[in-house]
């Protein structure tokens, strides 16, 4: 397992993280297992939002922390806030509500990375960086980032905050491949050459901003995992032959695509599966060859210029 140093204060960050979108529908002992299964296999950072399960994920993984403090210390622990109901919210008073609930279901006295999540159009920047520098005095949170944004709303938000942005949330999978597209395709007329995030790949790596991968077995906008789909045959076939040849599952694969890609140094996996968390680790320690990942890349529909 690779590690990451997000925050000086805090334990390094496993380059797989388990995210907690989904655990609302286990029980207690079923947590627990997932949360062991995952410290077993080198995985310790623990995804959450304010909004998974209307807060209810949240709670349920305090429950285990308030029974087991000794995980506290070993993990790291992120959680995310600005979503409401039918809009987004990163005014200050918002987000300072927003950390102590979080805290609170947690059963914690400091997050280690606060991500905003998605960007609020109506922001304005010196408030939400006013909020930021508050929780961070009071020791609350201990490092922040965001997702899905694009280099200048991050700039807006470093013009005031005057801490470092350490983590950027995208959305990247074999089968969503918009930040490296426009790479690829540079000054060419086909669509894959549209400009979507900015170089957002390009200015999280100059800008030691670590990418997070999400929906990383995922096509589309949730529309469902892509392996052993019947929508990417090829995809499937490169995947499921170099899983032979490394003796790994397809999904380790697919997880070790996004990991090959310099820049993404971290992926977030949903599975509630215990049993499934020791195959994906594995993918931390496959490095792919240079030209496995490009035949990955075009098995999924795309080309090369």
């Amino acid at each position: 397992m690779n590690y990451i140093e997000i925050s000086p204060k805090s334990v390094k960050a496993s380059g797989i993280v388990i995210g907690c979108m989904r655990i609302g529908s286990l029980g207690r002992k079923e947590i627990q297992a997932l949360a062991e299964s995952a410290l077993d296999a080198g995985i310790n950072t623990f995804d959450h939002a304010d909004i998974y399960g209307g807060g209810k994920c949240e709670e349920l993984f305090g429950s285990l922390l308030a029974e087991k403090p000794e995980l506290r210390e070993k993990i790291f622990l992120q959680s995310k806030c600005g979503i409401r109901e039918g809009y987004y919210d990163f005014s200050g008073e918002h987000i300072l509500k927003s950390v102590d609930g979080i805290l609170k279901r947690l059963r914690t006295d400091y997050l280690d990375l606060l991500i905003l999540h998605r960007p609020d159009i109506l922001m304005e920047a010196e408030e939400t960086a006013d909020a930021m520098h508050t929780l961070k005095e009071a020791g609350k949170v201990r490092e922040f980032g965001v997702s899905n944004m694009n280099p200048m709303q991050i700039e807006l938000i470093k013009k005031y905050y005057k801490g470092k942005i350490a983590v950027n949330q995208l959305q990247f999978s074999a089968a969503h491949t918009c930040i490296i597209d426009e790479g690829v395709n540079v000054n060419m007329a086909s669509g894959g050459g549209q400009m979507r995030s900015g170089s957002v790949l390009d200015y999280c790596r100059i800008n030691d901003i670590v990418i997070q991968s999400w929906s990383s077995l995922q096509y589309g906008f949730f529309e469902g995992t892509f392996l052993e789909n019947e929508k990417y045959p090829e995809l499937n076939g490169v995947l499921g032959m170099l899983a032979e040849k490394y003796g790994v599952t397809n999904a380790a694969v697919a997880i070790a695509w996004i990991l090959r890609c310099p820049g993404i140094r971290q992926t977030v996996v949903g599975t509630t599966s215990a049993g499934r968390i020791g195959q994906l680790a594995k993918a931390a320690d496959l490095r792919l060859t240079r030209k496995e990942w490009y035949e990955i890349y075009l098995s999924a529909g795309n080309s090369l210029p």
